[in-house]
């Protein structure tokens, strides 16, 4: 029997081990998700701590409650941090970060690592799948070489594919299983396999014709909304110069029931992938001497607008007759994202560090995060109270979280500049509420 032969069949019947490679944001909810739906799963980490934590049935993601690890663990889950057992694995999923370097550059110093592990461990009849995102041609030009040094061949004795993550931190309403997966394999067997494995934990599998096509389908999705959260944000600069209330534009034009797709302004672009990935394309777009003008200039307005917000903050301020560098501000919501625990990118941190380097005493007050020390940026959790309110010359909100109680902040600041228009939401107009 080929390897192909015996690795679809041990999928089919659930007896395929898995293992996922990266612990993360992507990769715990796909390990639980795996070892719930019958699979034996080997959760590696190169962090013992996560490791550790998970075997006392701890979670460190939101998304993932400690019942959850739990259960997995009582099922077929078992975190490791032994690279060895890679060898045990029949496939292999890997999940690991792809950030972007100083100069916006691509790092895939992740996925080389933890393909040269697998390449020490690899064996006949392994399928080796990539979910990290990254660059149209990755999957093929670099992790299939390093695969294939020890002599084995794909299609005949292993099987590479790629599938693009997709998940999304904090959305209750399409967990792992509820979001198609597209899948795409260096040859058909390896795409057929991916499917095949798929098929058994997620609702719909969608087949593209090769890897790179897999690729790029991640980067058009954050494409797209880099693209068209660049767009909104510019118009809300426009309008801010007209006097008009953007959101009140976006509410009456969403109205139209063709042509229009609502984005909303904010504060600035976080998380792993919108601030990421595109940049992932454009880069290597000019490697092949052709330049992503509209992806490029996206990034660009929506890296502007911390700069953008502590500008305004200072004209608000100014109108009030008092100085930045003589101001107390407080920054409700720290995280990237409404009701989640993750700092990644998050535009808030830039614009605290731009209010301070103007002379600022900010504080901030977020019920995710109890202190603050990234960025060169130290400080506590600041407990918000009516008397507390009221000594802050100017409260910013950029991230509109549920647990905040709206109606005492907007009664007791003494000026807000709403970033997400949270108040409105809440139903509270006020003339000392100012909108992005």
């Amino acid at each position: 029997m080929s390897n192909y032969k015996k690795l679809i069949t041990l999928i089919n019947r659930k007896q395929a081990k898995v293992c996922v490679v990266g612990l993360g944001y992507v990769g715990l909810p796909i390990a639980i998700e795996f070892a719930y739906k019958g699979f034996f799963v080997y959760g590696f980490d190169t962090k013992e701590s996560r490791v550790q934590r998970l075997k006392k049935g701890i979670s460190y993601i939101d998304d993932i409650s400690d019942k959850d690890v739990k259960k997995a663990i009582g099922k077929k889950l078992y975190p490791t941090c032994c690279v060895s057992d890679l060898s045990k694995a029949d496939v292999i999923i890997i999940c690991v970060p792809t950030p972007l370097r100083k100069r916006k550059v691509p790092n895939i110093s992740y996925i080389i690592k933890a393909s040269n592990s697998i390449r020490n461990h690899l064996r006949k009849g392994q399928l080796i799948v990539l979910e990290s995102t990254t660059y149209p041609g990755t999957t093929r030009d670099v992790i299939l070489p390093i695969l294939q040094k020890g002599g084995l061949k794909e299609a005949a004795d292993f099987f590479l594919s790629f599938s693009p993550e997709r998940i999304d931190p904090g959305n209750k309403k399409y967990p792992f299983a509820k979001i198609p997966k597209v899948v795409g394999g260096i040859s058909k067997e390896a795409t057929a396999l991916t499917k095949t494995l798929y098929s058994k934990v997620i609702d719909k599998v969608v087949t593209v014709s090769s890897a790179e096509t897999a690729e790029i389908v991640k980067l058009l999705e954050n494409t797209f909304r880099i693209v068209n959260i660049g767009l909104i944000n510019e118009f809300a600069m426009v309008c801010n110069k007209f006097r008009i209330d953007v959101w009140e534009v976006v509410k009456a034009t969403k109205t139209k029931p063709f042509g229009f797709m609502p984005f909303y302004p904010g504060p600035g672009l976080g998380g792993h992938c919108i601030p990421t990935d595109p940049l992932y394309l454009s880069w290597k777009a000019r490697k092949l001497g052709f330049k992503t003008k509209m992806i490029d200039l996206a990034a660009k307005t929506n890296l502007f607008m911390p700069y953008y917000v502590a500008q305004r903050a200072e004209e608000l301020l100014q109108l009030k007759g008092r100085d930045i560098d003589k101001a107390r501000i407080l920054v409700l919501g720290v995280t990237y994202k409404k009701d989640v625990k993750d700092l990644r990118e998050s535009p808030a941190l830039d614009i605290i560090g731009l209010l301070k380097d103007k002379g600022s005493r900010v504080s901030y007050s977020d019920p995710y995060i109890p202190y603050l020390d990234i960025n060169s940026i130290c400080m506590k959790n600041t407990k918000i109270t009516q008397a507390g309110l009221k000594k802050y010359d100017l409260v910013i909100l950029t991230t509109d979280h549920k647990k905040f109680n709206y109606k005492p902040i907007a009664k007791n600041a003494k000026l807000i500049f709403d970033t997400r228009n949270a108040f409105e939401k809440a139903g509270i107009k006020s003339a000392h509420i100012i909108k992005l």
